[in-house]
């Protein structure tokens, strides 16, 4: 069975730090791309990071672009979000997804598998 659970969520002060983890099982994440989106209430899911098979390339929203940054662990099938410098625009229950094939890697419709998010709250 194919789960991607994330985990570390949680309430989190503007400048401090936050890292979301998700652990993926029912498949090995090594060819796959792994990538978060967010979604703010109100407003459609989006794109904010993304990681390549090999953690070689790494692809970001420009508003969170040396602020955020992603890994993945292809031994441990893990992928993490470490969010330093939260603002409050950040807020917003954030998804891990798995893209097989060759799709651009923002494309949401083409992702196979998702998560069921993790809150994050950034206050002011």
């Amino acid at each position: 069975q194919v789960q991607l659970v994330e985990s570390g969520g949680g309430l989190v002060q503007t400048g401090g730090s936050l890292r979301l983890s998700c652990a993926v099982s029912g498949f090995t994440i090594n060819n796959y791309r792994m990538s978060w989106f967010r979604q703010a209430p109100g407003k459609e899911r989006e794109f904010v990071a993304g990681v390549s098979w090999s953690n070689s390339n790494t692809y970001y929203k420009y508003s969170v672009k040396g602020r955020f940054t992603v890994s993945r662990d292809n031994a441990k099938n893990l992928v993490g979000l470490q969010m330093n410098s939260p603002k409050p625009e950040d807020t917003a229950v954030y998804y891990c997804a798995a893209l097989s094939g060759y799709d651009p890697i923002k494309s949401m419709s083409a992702y196979r598998y998702w998560g069921r998010g993790t809150q994050v709250t950034v206050s002011s």
